[in-house]
């Protein structure tokens, strides 16, 4: 039995589904990383995180996933500039002195599969969730130079309802990003309930979810011409741009 030498993992809630464990367990497989594991540490509220820790030696790094980019925050002892500006974490690295330091690798991820979509054109976005899945996606579009609008069920002064999504609206905001948990794995019939049929082929359709490949949000988007695009890439990217900040 090969001894562990480093452990990596996935925090969050309900995370069967995930991508993280089964990308990560065959990297270490084909790159010959013997005692290295990757296990999902699935907790039911953000105060398990402590016996997460107590509970697994070796630990080297995690990902951090929904619902706690943003609670895990108070946990750790130190965050990444970027990661303090954005406000959410979604890796933390286990430093050789025993600190845990917060990063975000999201935007990371989400901007390096963005980029290759956008025309002349795409000037301005708006954001489908405010939770920290989104605050990763607004710094990214900040750093790419794009005006964003946040959209949510509840409408206050920095956020608009999804009642009041137009068709102008959507003239002016030619990309569209589903921040949202909603259409995910197990619940595919689920969608965001904004109006579809304004969507046009220059617009871009952008959803957080990986699984399923294709949502209802992005083949309603696709069925009236739009650019449509998934998760898969961001994760991957988010992934290695991970990896290689576990192994500085």
């Amino acid at each position: 039995m090969t001894t562990i030498q480093k452990r990596f993992g996935l925090l969050g809630r309900n995370i069967n589904y995930s991508f993280s464990r089964g990308y990560f367990t065959e990297k270490f497989e084909k790159e010959n990383l013997e005692g290295y594991t990757y296990e999902n540490f699935d907790i039911p509220t953000i105060a398990s995180f402590l016996d997460v820790i107590k509970n697994n030696d070796h630990l080297s790094g995690m990902n951090v996933t929904i619902p706690y980019k943003e609670e895990v925050i108070p946990f750790l002892d130190k965050l990444s500039k970027k990661a303090q500006k954005i406000g959410a974490v979604n890796t933390i690295k286990f430093t050789k002195k025993g600190k845990l330091k917060g990063y975000n690798t999201d935007y990371y991820g989400f901007q390096k599969s963005l980029e290759p979509l956008l025309e002349s054109h795409h000037k301005k976005a708006l954001i489908l969730g405010t939770g920290g899945a989104s605050k990763g996606v607004a710094f990214a579009l900040e750093e790419l130079g794009i005006e964003y609008q946040f959209v949510s069920r509840q409408a206050n002064e920095t956020t608009l309802g999804y009642n009041q999504i137009t068709d102008l609206l959507f003239d002016e905001y030619q990309i569209i990003i589903n921040s949202t948990p909603v259409g995910t794995s197990p619940n595919t019939a689920a969608y965001p309930e904004i109006p579809y049929k304004f969507f046009t082929k220059k617009h871009i359709a952008y959803d957080l979810i990986y699984n399923p490949a294709e949502t209802q949000f992005l083949k309603k988007a696709q069925l009236q011409g739009a650019k449509t695009k998934n998760g898969l890439d961001m994760l991957i990217f988010q992934a290695e741009k991970a990896w290689t900040i576990w192994n500085k």
